[in-house]
C-alpha cells in the first residue's frame, strides 16, 4: 500500500476520532480540544496501523459515508424485525414456517463476510448457522422462499450492496 494511502486513511481516522470527542464532551476549551487532539492522533496512529496491517481497505469518505448508511439500513431492518416477529407471537396462530436457507454472498473479504453474517443474524428471525465459501446457512423463522437467489434478495442484499462498497 502506497503512503499516500496510508495518510489520508491516518487523516479521516483521525477527523472522525476528533468529531466524535467534540461530540462526547461538548466542548470547546482550550484543555479538552487539546486532549481530544493528542488522543484522537495516538488512537489514530495505532488503529490505522493495526487496521491496515490486516490488510483492509484504507478508510476514505465514501467507505465511511457508507458505513453510516449501513448503520442506518441495519437500524432499520432490526426494528422492523422486531416488529415482524412480535406480530408472529401475539398472533394467535403464531404463522410460522421455520426453515434453514442458503443464501450467496459476492463478498471477498472474510471480515464482509463476518459483518454481513452478523447483520442477518442481528435481525430478529433470521440467524446465520454457517459460513461455507460464499454461502451462508441461515435460520429463516418465516421461509418465504426455498431458492438461493430469492432468499439471497430478501435477507443478505439489503446488507451486501453497502458491505460490498466499505470493504472492496
Amino acid at each position: 500500500m502506497k503512503v499516500k494511502e496510508k495518510a489520508k486513511s491516518f487523516f479521516y481516522l483521525f477527523i472522525i476520532l476528533v468529531v466524535i470527542w467534540l461530540m462526547l464532551t461538548s466542548s470547546f476549551k482550550f484543555q479538552k480540544l487539546l486532549s481530544g487532539i493528542v488522543i484522537s492522533l495516538i488512537l489514530a496512529f495505532a488503529a490505522n496501523w493495526y487496521y491496515l496491517k490486516l490488510g483492509f481497505p484504507p478508510f476514505t469518505p465514501k467507505r465511511i459515508i457508507y458505513f453510516v448508511i449501513y448503520l442506518g439500513v441495519l437500524f432499520v431492518q432490526i426494528v422492523k424485525a422486531n416488529l415482524d416477529v412480535a406480530y408472529r407471537v401475539i398472533h394467535p396462530k403464531m404463522p410460522i414456517r421455520p426453515g434453514i436457507v442458503t443464501i450467496e454472498t459476492t463478498l471477498k473479504q472474510d471480515l464482509a463476510k463476518l459483518m454481513l453474517a452478523n447483520s442477518i443474524t442481528l435481525t430478529p428471525g433470521t440467524f446465520t448457522l454457517d459460513v461455507l465459501n460464499n454461502h451462508l446457512l441461515v435460520h429463516w423463522i418465516n421461509v418465504k422462499t426455498e431458492e438461493t437467489s430469492e432468499a439471497t434478495k430478501k435477507i443478505g442484499m439489503r446488507f451486501e450492496k453497502f458491505l460490498k462498497v466499505i470493504f472492496e
